[in-house]
């Protein structure tokens, strides 16, 4: 137990969420807290000044986060997933303040394109964020999950996509990238066996987010006639995908060990 830590804190389950500040992250934050989890929430807050091409969350939207729920629930931090000594320091953050790591959330992602694979110049900034930032992660929280004191609770969740499966017109970047956070997560669990930590992927469909309208924007139409290619024929929302994610953080969530888990409203369909 940290000095100072009360029995519940020590007893109380936590969480590290990257790309929390907004969206599907922001959600998970939201439902782990629900479940009585602590989370550091930890957001790059680049706002305007992205290389996404896109506007990305900002410092108020992280802190409206914090501000939106219990007091003392959840530790906010900036950090970029590209930097590992981030993610160290936000694991540090979870250990300092309340002794342990339990669940961790990759959630952060960028999504670009729009042209055809041989012109397209985006593949590194996604590689990098997307599938480099999910693997520093892991490579951040794994130890302190094995070293905690309840190994067999402990829970990695990446969040891919219906693009980890299908093939996307004009975003073969992101496809790669998607594809790869879900090999990532099945080799994690085969080198995870026996340890009781479990990892897994889910793998979300057209959300109402910023990165759907990004989408979208990418082929000059709407939201919601993206939503046209899932049988649910409208767009989820990020609570019904943070949803899916709490529940594979949950104990019972050991059982999607090594599956990437299609919270999609039936994309393809």
């Amino acid at each position: 137990m940290r000095p100072g830590a009360t029995a519940a804190e020590a007893t109380t389950r936590v969480a590290l969420v990257t790309g929390a500040a907004r969206g599907i992250g922001a959600a998970t934050v939201r439902g782990l807290v629900a479940e009585g989890v602590r989370v550091v929430a930890l957001d790059w807050c680049a706002g305007e000044d992205s290389p996404a091409g896109y506007p990305q969350a900002t410092k108020a939207d992280l802190d409206a986060l914090v501000a939106s729920l219990p007091a003392g629930w959840v530790e906010p931090v900036v950090g970029d997933v590209r930097d590992p000594e981030a993610l160290t320091a936000a694991v540090g953050a979870a250990t300092q303040r309340w002794g342990r790591l339990d669940i961790a959330v990759a959630a952060a992602a960028v999504i670009a394109g729009g042209r055809p694979l041989w012109e397209d110049t985006s593949l590194y900034l996604q590689w990098q964020i997307d599938v480099v930032g999910v693997w520093n992660t892991a490579a951040a929280v794994v130890p302190a999950m094995l070293a905690g004191p309840d190994p067999s609770g402990c829970r990695f969740v990446a969040i891919a996509s219906a693009a980890g499966s299908h093939g996307l017109f004009h975003l073969a970047a992101y496809n790669a990238a998607k594809h790869a956070v879900v090999g990532l997560v099945k080799g994690l669990a085969a080198d995870l066996a026996g340890t009781g930590v479990t990892a897994c992927a889910v793998s979300p469909g057209s959300t109402d987010t910023a990165m759907l309208a990004a989408t979208a924007g990418l082929y000059s139409v709407g939201p919601d006639d993206l939503a046209g290619h899932q049988l649910l024929r409208r767009p989820l929302t990020p609570d019904e995908v943070a949803a899916t994610i709490v529940h594979a953080c949950s104990r019972a969530g050991a059982a999607l060990n090594g599956s990437d888990v299609a919270a999609d409203g039936g994309f393809g369909g």
